[in-house]
């Protein structure tokens, strides 16, 4: 296994020895999950803001967000490993944690059925237990063949367009374009990016909310600013003209389950599936 350098040096230490993942640090929620799932919860001794499930990651001491990490906060847990999703940060942090004498680990971050299979077998090879991983791997991957395969049935034709919101700061609509969590998540459920003429996230003027033509309001559960009430969505002047608002048709799901492209994704998009086209009354209002 090839290690980070040692604060101070130059060279890559290559080491044959599995890394020591006895005091484990677990940066991002599904490689969180993924650790617990494994059963190899016990190595681990903090974890980020972001891990939430299992209810029992919420008992580890958390070491902040994981894109606004600090690496006192981090290294203060004096850990002999450390398993971050690809994205934390901010870079000066991750700079500095790469710089220590601890192993680190980084987990792919890719939003497909596939990525999902690779960030269990990546945490699987650095915790040194790959039977595990492998067995993991497998019913997972089962799982998320039939959930593809059920929600993939669809005629494209009459497949929903999806608006997803990741907040309402101010009366400002910040939503999903393409290559992110969500438009990953929408597309697999079975329907369609009702925003996809530009990469990542960004403010939307009425015009675009309008010109989108979002049969669903897709959202976070979530409260405070971001987490605005049915009523400020259906006055929203914008939304107030779409489909969606017409047929109130909004879904909150957990952002966790919804996004984490982890163990449990499978769930979440027969969850979001059945809840756009209304199969069950689980996720929508």
């Amino acid at each position: 296994m090839v290690l980070l350098s040692v604060a101070g040096a130059t060279s890559v230490t290559a080491q044959t020895q599995p890394a020591d993942t006895s005091r484990l640090i677990s940066i991002g929620g599904a490689v969180t999950e993924i650790i617990y799932a494994l059963g190899e919860e016990k190595r681990l001794i903090g974890r980020d803001s972001t891990s939430m499930y299992p209810a029992a990651a919420m008992a580890l001491p958390d070491v902040g967000y994981m894109r606004a990490l600090s690496p006192e906060g981090v290294m203060g847990l004096n850990p002999s490993a450390i398993l971050a999703v690809e994205g934390s940060g901010p870079p000066e942090a991750l700079a500095v944690l790469k710089s220590a004498n601890v192993p680190y680990q980084t987990v792919p971050e890719v939003y497909t059925r596939d990525g999902i299979v690779d960030k269990i077998s990546t945490v699987g090879a650095f915790l040194n237990v790959p039977d595990k991983a492998q067995a993991l791997a497998s019913t997972v991957r089962s799982d998320l063949d039939a959930a593809l395969s059920e929600a993939s049935s669809r005629p494209q034709g009459e497949r929903k367009r999806v608006l997803f919101i990741l907040s309402t700061q101010a009366g400002k609509i910040m939503a999903s374009g393409t290559g992110t969590a969500a438009d990953a998540i929408i597309g697999l459920a079975g329907a369609v990016n009702a925003t996809d003429g530009y990469p990542g996230y960004k403010a939307l003027t009425d015009e675009a909310i309008i010109g989108a033509k979002p049969d669903v309001i897709l959202m976070m559960d979530r409260g405070g600013d971001h987490g605005a009430s049915n009523e400020t969505l259906w006055t929203h002047p914008a939304i107030s003209l779409t489909p969606a608002a017409e047929s109130k048709a909004v879904i909150r799901m957990d952002g966790l389950h919804l996004l984490g492209f982890g163990p449990r994704t499978a769930s979440a998009i027969r969850e979001l599936n059945a809840a756009i086209y209304k199969k069950t009354g689980d996720g929508a209002e």
